[in-house]
């Protein structure tokens, strides 16, 4: 049953504000100069930092994309989600199993769906990943106005596609890819391509900003107030490029001012990706600036999951998560804690730091406390609109919980300084970490608080939701076990 949300933030401003929500794939929380970066510098995500507030305390949805897109969505955590993984394996009565991408079902409620109920135009700019062409799981079908960019997320790993989608209808790039042999992306239903750097003409990433400014710029003549979801692809690999020696994964027009830098060319690489979404944020804020709207429109920037290994690509080289442990598809901290910021001239405060707690799933409360609008049932989102606009934030999280459905399986929830994970899902022992000492994860003190380890258990068997199309794996070995164990074997 639908409920309306309490007004009590939004009668406070003068209008429903202008919604972007800007999201980096595969992104490290030290990726960002104002965290900490040291080898490249981001100096117009640093100026929206100065000019609005960076949160140190939120998370992705989960440790890879689909399901954490599917959270952002839906407002549910990542063991309630329609979608809890990039791909479902099912298995027949004989045992043999297929694989195929989960889509959204028409009668799920997305935020999209929450704001065109609430008169906003809805755009969506970028990766999808959650519903292909002709299912229920489109864009257009969930809520979106506009789309442009990429439903699939193989297709989506090439920067220098043939093609695009507008809305239904395919859009022709010159590029010229080739097909290379995957083993995986028959589960994905696409084949995997890679682009010769002598048949590269036109860089995706910079097609998706001029398509984002476009709606910005269409928008801004309506009378209605707008959302844009500006899904970048960047600094995600095309993971395909390991299949061929005469390229790599990290794909750019050019390195730019990295060219020359003692560094390995998948490093120049992505220093030029982070560069671009660098600029794209720049050019965002230029754009409603000059049309006279930047102050009533809220920009939240932030990433869906922790910095990848992938394309031949180093999370290590650029320290892109700092102190914190683990890296994409795990549950550490380095996997899901985001670099996060919020700007709003006039709206948001200025030059402010929030270690307020929370999530992907908060983004639909938050949202539809902003707009004025109805919330579905059977969520785990929490608004953040009061800690957003510098008010008194007077409902909080006790805790935060992930499940994670690929390579393994694994469970986490974070409440106040601790942090507990379990790996495999269900079965496996309980990890304890104080995060006030010890941010990366590196004591294990489950030992000396057996109490607290019953109490997670107990949260993490309440929060599992079983479903058929999900089903837990007893592996254990997460990305960052596996590094760790290569590295003990060295």
């Amino acid at each position: 049953m639908n409920q309306q949300i309490s007004t009590q933030t939004v009668s406070s401003l003068n209008e429903k504000p202008n919604l972007v929500f800007i999201l980096a794939d595969d992104i490290g929380f030290n990726d960002l100069s104002v965290n900490g970066q040291l080898h490249f510098r981001t100096p117009n995500l640093d100026q929206l930092a100065a000019q609005g507030t960076r949160f140190t305390n939120f998370y992705a949805g989960s440790a890879v994309c689909a399901p954490s897109r599917s959270v952002l969505m839906t407002g549910q955590h990542s063991g309630r989600t329609p979608v809890r993984a990039n791909f479902m394996t099912l298995t027949d009565e004989q045992g043999n199993e297929t694989y195929k991408g989960r889509s959204f079902e028409p009668e799920e409620i997305l935020v999209s769906e929450v704001l065109k109920d609430a008169g906003y135009q809805t755009g969506l700019v970028g990766k999808w990943g959650l519903g292909e062409a002709n299912d229920s799981g489109h864009p257009n079908k969930q809520g979106f106005d506009y789309f442009f960019g990429f439903l699939n997320h193989v297709h989506a790993h090439n920067h220098f596609t043939d093609f695009l989608w507008r809305n239904d209808e395919q859009v022709p790039l010159n590029n010229k890819p080739k097909k290379v042999d995957c083993a995986y992306c028959y589960k994905f239903d696409f084949e995997g391509t890679v682009t010769p750097e002598e048949e590269r003409f036109e860089y995706v990433d910079e097609r998706l900003r001029e398509e984002a400014l476009s709606f910005i710029e269409r928008s801004a003549t309506s009378d209605q107030p707008f959302f844009l979801f500006y899904s970048l692809i960047s600094p995600h690999a095309n993971n395909e490029a390991d299949q061929v020696e005469w390229a790599h994964g990290l794909e750019v027009p050019d390195y730019g001012e990295f060219a020359d830098k003692p560094w390995p060319e998948t490093a120049k690489g992505y220093a030029a990706m982070m560069r671009h979404i660098d600029n794209s944020v720049g050019a965002v804020v230029e754009k409603l600036e000059a049309l006279g709207i930047a102050d009533n429109t809220i920009i939240i920037f932030t990433g869906d999951n922790g910095p990848h290994a992938e394309g031949g690509n180093d999370p290590d080289f650029h320290d892109s998560n700092g102190e914190l442990r683990g890296i994409k598809r795990d549950l550490y901290e380095g996997g899901i804690r985001m670099p996060t910021i919020a700007w709003g001239p006039g709206l948001v405060p200025s030059g402010r730091t929030s270690d307020h707690m929370a999530y992907f799933g908060d983004v639909m409360a938050t949202y539809a406390e902003l707009a004025n609008g109805q919330l579905p049932g059977n969520l785990d989102s929490i608004s953040f609109a009061s800690e957003l606009l510098g008010q008194e934030q007077t409902e909080q999280h006790d805790y935060l919980y992930w499940e994670f459905h690929l390579h393994g399986s694994s469970q986490a929830v974070r409440q106040g300084k601790w942090k507990a994970i379990r790996l495999p899902l269900k079965t496996g022992p309980i990890e304890l970490y104080d995060l006030s000492v010890d941010p990366g994860e590196t004591h294990d003190v489950a030992a000396e608080h057996p109490q607290l380890v019953q109490q997670f258990a107990a949260i993490m068997d309440a929060n599992h939701f079983p479903h058929p199309n999900w089903p837990v794996s007893t592996s254990d070995m997460s990305p960052d076990r596996k590094r760790r164990q290569l590295a003990s074997e060295e």
